[in-house]
């Protein structure tokens, strides 16, 4: 079964920047669709972003586009997320998933989950 490792979450002011990894051990992420999703506790989980398999086609949540962007490195076995420009808004535990088919009309590909990286943005 595929393990997804989220890395990079941490606390950072606003208006600064954090670089989230997703990787994977035993099996290469470069056959799966790759999404980001992230929930503040008590609320609605959201979908961040997603790029699929080739790398050639990524997604964006309205309230990300412009500061976050996906990207994937089939060498390191890794998915990133650079978050810049971060909000108190953005605060959340993020996941990375992973799913060899993507949920209909998107590249979300939503099998397989990790356990999440918490992301404060805080003063």
């Amino acid at each position: 079964q595929l393990q997804l490792v989220e890395s990079g979450g941490g606390l950072v002011q606003p208006g600064g920047s954090l670089r989230l990894s997703c990787t994977a051990s035993v099996f290469t992420l470069d056959s799966y669709f790759i999404g980001w999703f992230r929930q503040v506790p008590g609320k609605e989980r959201e979908a961040v972003s997603c790029i699929d398999n080739s790398g050639n086609s990524r997604e964006y949540a309205d309230f990300v586009k412009g500061r976050f962007t996906i990207s994937r490195d089939n060498a390191k076995n890794t998915v990133y997320l650079q978050m810049d420009s971060l909000k108190a808004e953005d605060t959340a535990v993020y996941y990375c998933t992973a799913g060899v088919v993507a949920n209909r009309g998107t590249c979300y590909g939503t099998m397989y989950w990790g356990k999440g990286t918490l992301v404060t943005v805080s003063s």
